[in-house]
């Protein structure tokens, strides 16, 4: 054991060798913590204590069997298996297994997922005859979940008076009987869903006083991991079980607490020491993983933060290059920036794809990244989530462009023909399946001949099959005549996708509706793309091959070598040596929707910490000038997160913005005199006094989008036509990635080159347009 414990340095080895009473080990980002808790298990078990008698809580199955297999190393393997190690629920869910049926519960009670749970509180406000669109099930489910980690259970929720006009106010008066039926049903079918995992954990601890002391003699060593997680059910479970022998060890850092939109409560661990007497605090302060220059400007941001214990971080790696920031002029080109760096960084350090992350605030910003690094074909794996193609709602509106195109696309018929609802059931489509298939025609044909084929259809369902095929055939009247953004812009209001995805409040139904924004954005900026095309016209069709492409590529090979796309909130305990911060902008990360309070700004302050605190050797902070927000290219503004770090450790890549000037919101050309010579009378109608109208004013559809040839910028690319560029060079285009040239044709401005592209195909470009980088 000695010399495992020699292999700790003097700040890891003295909570590691403290046996006994309570103690708290701050440890700051790239310290060693899960080591430290690794070492004092087997410390412990190597002091003769008995493994039965260790509980050690973890954030995540995976660390638990990490440390497992590190403990069975240094004791050998067959006590670790005595060891109860686990997650929060893992461990009170085996617990309960032992102990349920003294709440009347059996000990193989299922566990509901929350699947399972939004369908059981569906089928509840259907029996209850509720309006769904004011009791959406998963909003009702999040409701009740944050009354169950709040220890406000259903006879809670009845005494106090507050919550009940609080769900009035909300429309919502009848949750608390939804909340009575959902517990009621769960107890009848022998469930428990993720949250009665301590709730009922916490109740039974309360209600049965042997059951906790049993447990409270068992569990005579305590360890929990990630202490600023924990939520306030969490917390009084840990202090239930601790409280006889208080020999508890919980590590943490307050500065990565970042999850209180999952409930957990950063005063957790600010008010461990009030909690416990004589508690023993360390401090892990040095950092293994990460340059002196991100370690140091990582303190520099968490040093703004009011709410914080006291750690000076440090390390005693190289000083390493500057954080790089670098400014785009939109968040196309910050997504080819990040492609290219990492592309020139992988050629001349010989680097792999797994050494790179991009991480981002939202999983919509994913959209602009993929797009980049598969046109310089380098591949790339989103975590913990869908790659942005394969997530439902983009599906639902690329079902809809497909059948604008193909109204024989049975696939995407099928997915929406009935969402959002219209009311065309699962028989009235097997009716028209079987139809089509006797007749050999598809599901489509059969809808625009109703009236000639008797399917036994009521009136009513006629007219919603009717309504459909004319809604489809308008999108395709439109599609003749406007580009392919303003077509999907208007299908998503038409259809009343949006209105769908707008009942949904949740976290994630604002995610799924920031997702179709930036899916619109993406055709914003692919018509824009398209101007440099030969021939291109922004249309519809020439988006959705755009996207074939695409999603054929998105398809998982079994290549582990892939640079990681993922949300900083998943980042957290991961390490790489090169990360890519994006979007670095007021609104978004910082978030709009976090910077009410002090609290919730801090918290995003704290998100920021872990995302820089992830790279090893060299970090990159990125933002965009302009950003697309719902097809319009909005202004952005520097993230202040950028400004708080120390100057000293940023390298700015492009020249730092300097000096204030007011932009002014509205058109200042409004005041003053009218010039009454630019004035034309309207010829007055019988009856009808003169009307004034000015050669200003815009004309009837003048902002709409009409499809036509994308009009060409004026302004030449460095690359003008008489580049010398011949038949067999191999190019790089910032959008198409790699080609060869095949042709050459055409003189001057007109000039045009034929190339055939890796990722694509064979596109021609014009040549005063398109920027090309010769590399063979």
């Amino acid at each position: 054991m000695q010399k495992y414990i020699s292999q700790l340095n003097e700040a890891q080895q003295a909570p590691t060798l403290q046996k006994d009473g309570p103690m708290i080990v701050i440890a700051g980002a790239g310290s060693g913590k899960t080591r430290v808790l690794t070492m004092r298990i087997a410390y412990l078990m190597s002091q003769g204590v008995d493994a039965f008698n260790i509980l050690s809580l973890t954030f995540t199955n995976k660390a638990a069997r990490e440390m497992k297999t590190r403990i069975a190393d240094i004791v050998g393997s067959s006590e670790v298996k005595n060891l109860w190690m686990g997650t929060f629920h893992s461990i009170f869910a085996k617990i309960l297994r032992f102990e349920g049926e003294k709440l009347g519960f059996p000990s193989n009670f299922t566990i509901y997922d929350t699947q399972d749970s939004v369908r059981l509180i569906s089928s509840i406000i259907k029996e209850m005859q509720l309006d769904r669109d004011v009791y959406k099930p998963k909003q009702v489910l999040s409701r009740i979940s944050s009354y169950k980690n709040s220890l406000i259970t259903v006879k809670a929720y009845y005494n106090d008076p507050e919550l009940q006009e609080a769900d009035a106010m909300s429309k919502k008066p009848r949750l608390g009987e939804i909340y009575e039926h959902y517990v009621e049903r769960c107890f009848k079918a022998g469930a428990m869903d993720f949250d009665d995992l301590l709730l009922r954990t916490n109740e039974l601890l309360n209600r049965f006083p042997e059951v906790l002391m049993k447990y409270q003699n068992r569990f005579k060593y305590i360890l929990v991991d990630e202490y600023q997680d924990t939520n306030h059910s969490q917390y009084l479970i840990v202090r239930a079980l601790s409280d006889r022998f208080q020999n508890i060890c919980v590590v943490g850092d307050d500065a990565q607490s970042i999850y209180a939109f999952r409930g957990a409560n950063i005063n957790n661990i600010l008010n461990f020491q009030k909690d416990y007497d004589n508690v023993q605090m360390y401090r892990l302060e040095q950092n293994y993983r990460s340059t002196k220059n991100i370690v140091e400007a990582a303190n520099s941001i968490i040093d703004k933060n009011q709410t914080k214990l006291d750690k000076v971080v440090w390390t005693a790696n190289d000083e390493g290059p500057k954080i790089k920031v670098h400014r785009s002029l939109t968040d196309g080109e910050e997504g080819r920036f990040v492609a290219s760096t990492i592309f020139e960084h992988k050629m001349r350090e010989q680097l792999k794809n797994g050494s790179f992350a991009i991480l981002y605030r939202t999983n919509a910003q994913s959209r602009a990244m993929e797009d980049a690094l598969r046109k310089r074909d380098i591949p790339y794996r989103i975590y913990g989530g869908l790659s942005f193609y394969q997530r439902k709602e983009i599906k639902d509106v690329l079902a809809y462009l497909r059948l604008v195109i193909n109204p024989k696309d049975e696939e995407a018929l099928m997915r929406v023909i009935n969402y959002p609802a219209r009311g065309i059931g699962g028989t009235t489509l097997e009716k028209l399946t079987v139809a089509a298939n006797h007749y050999g025609r598809t599901v489509f044909d059969v809808m625009e001949n109703l009236d000639r084929i008797d399917l036994k259809l009521n009136s009513g369902t006629k007219n919603k099959l009717q309504d459909f095929v004319t809604m489809i055939k308008s999108f395709q009247v439109i599609d003749q005549s406007y580009d392919a953004f303003y077509l999907a812009e208007h299908i998503t209001k038409k259809t009343g996708l949006i209105q769908e995805l707008k009942k949904d409040a949740t976290p994630e139904g604002i995610a799924r509706i920031e997702n179709i924004e930036e899916l619109l954005n993406g055709i914003k900026d692919f018509i824009e793309g398209q101007k440099e095309v030969d021939g291109a016209r922004g249309a519809l069709s020439e988006f959705l091959e755009d996207v074939a492409l695409a999603t054929d590529l998105d398809k998982d090979t079994g290549d582990d070598d892939r640079v990681a796309l993922m949300t900083i909130h998943l980042a957290k305990g991961l390490e790489f040596p090169y990360v890519f911060i994006v979007g670095m902008e007021e609104d978004l990360f910082p978030s709009g929707m976090s910077m009410s309070t002090r609290s919730e700004l801090e918290e995003e302050r704290r998100l920021f910490y872990v995302a820089l605190t992830r790279a090893e050797h060299q970090a990159y902070l990125t933002y965009a000038q302009s950003r697309y927000r719902w097809g319009k290219l909005v202004d952005s503004e520097p993230s202040r997160f950028i400004e708080e770090i120390t100057d000293s450790y940023l390298e700015y890549l492009t020249p730092i913005e300097t000096g204030y000037k007011y932009k002014p919101r509205i058109n200042t050309d409004i005041f003053g005199d009218v010039d009454k010579s630019k004035l034309r009378q309207v010829k007055p109608t019988s009856g009808t006094p003169p009307k004034w109208i000015t050669d200003n004013d815009p004309k009837p559809d003048a902002n709409i989008r009409r499809l036509k040839p994308v009009s060409r910028p004026t302004t030449q690319s460095s690359n003008t036509p008489d580049t010398k560029l011949a038949i067999g060079n191999v190019v790089m285009h910032e959008r198409f990635g790699k080609g060869q040239v095949l042709n050459l044709e055409g003189v001057g401005g007109d000039k045009k080159a034929e190339i055939k592209f890796e990722v694509g195909g064979i596109k021609k470009l014009l040549l005063r347009f398109a920027k090309l980088d010769v590399i063979g």
